[in-house]
């Protein structure tokens, strides 16, 4: 067994949430930031959060990992969680020269083979001497992944994981998030605020605008008219789930493996594009209902706040400033 894996989980503690937010809520200087949220991560299934800005999605998160306290309700987790982060935002000193292998070491003491273990996973091993700060959207993704599997944590938690990549890119990031799942046996609490691409493997979607609008998997909230009521018509059909029905394979490295073997630097010709809520029609219409519920997103419930109140980690070692930050969402 990889040093990463972990064993085989029995029913029971397959079941047992990492986290649980139960009619969860933080107010601040006399206003609600988010109320009323329901949520549990289990192990092996991935959680993702969507909403505007403003909407409580980092808020709801820092409740469950215990980074914020309450106001109402309770919050959960499994004793001894280990966390996995990746941040929304990685503000790098860009005068200091920071190679990966440098980075990856900052906040907790790895090894050379853990951190080539790490990266080789996520298809990024040889970065490992490149410098950050001339890593691509993508690979720089793929850099945060390593480092955040290589604790072997048992709940991932991704703020944005696909900012800064484009299209074909996000494809392969989404897809190695599914296979991480897979591999490590680990929760995963996604937060997005890209309507238009959510991944397929996501188990449950929970929609928030100050409150949980909506929940269900991506195609019943697509539907949902809470969901449309706050995005529009035009977003349901764009949050049509990214389903691969072609036959090759996105590597962890971007590139695409073909059904004959071979390997190119992308999909030309294969007709891989970016979804336009047609992808998908080999579900149940009924299945579209089956688990989409909770309150209107009318205007009237609609909170559009900024509170400053940004969680920073931040980390001095050896001259080499790093911040991680997470804006208030």
């Amino acid at each position: 067994m990889n040093a990463m894996e972990k064993p085989a989980l029995s029913g029971q503690d397959r079941q047992a949430p990492l986290v649980r937010l139960e009619r969860a809520g933080v107010s601040s200087g006399g206003r609600w930031l988010v109320r009323g949220v329901d949520l549990s991560v289990s192990p092996g299934e991935i959680v993702t959060l969507i909403g505007p800005n403003g909407s409580g999605k980092s808020t709801s998160a820092k409740m469950a990992l215990g980074i914020l306290t309450p106001s109402e309700g309770k919050a959960e987790r499994k004793r001894g969680l280990k966390v996995g982060y990746v941040p929304q935002k990685l503000l790098v000193d860009w005068t200091l020269p920071l190679t990966v292998r440098r980075f990856m070491a900052l906040t907790v003491k790895l090894s050379d083979a853990q951190i080539h273990a790490a990266l080789e996973r996520t298809g990024a091993a040889h970065l490992m001497r490149a410098e950050v700060r001339h890593l691509s959207g993508g690979e720089l993704q793929r850099v945060l992944l390593a480092r955040a599997i290589a604790v072997s944590p048992d709940l991932l938690v991704l703020d944005e994981p696909v900012q800064g990549v484009d299209y074909s890119g996000e494809i392969a990031i989404y897809e190695l998030i599914s296979r991480l799942r897979t591999e490590l046996g680990c929760g995963v609490l996604m937060i997005s605020h890209d309507l238009h691409v959510v991944m397929a493997a996501t188990d449950q979607v929970i929609c928030l605008n100050g409150h949980v609008c909506c929940r269900g998997t991506p195609s019943a909230v697509s539907q949902s008219p809470a969901f449309l009521q706050l995005f529009g018509h035009r977003a349901g059909a764009g949050i049509a789930v990214y389903q691969h029905h072609h036959d090759h394979v996105h590597l962890p490295d971007g590139r695409v493996r073909h059904a004959d073997g071979t390997v190119s630097e992308d999909c030309a010709g294969e007709h891989c594009e970016a979804p336009h809520g047609h992808e998908d029609h080999s579900h149940d219409h009924a299945s579209h209902h089956a688990h989409a519920h909770g309150e209107g997103c009318g205007h009237d419930h609609v909170h559009d706040h900024n509170h400053g109140h940004a969680h920073d980690h931040s980390h001095t070692h050896s001259g080499e400033a790093v911040k991680e930050t997470t804006d208030a969402r």
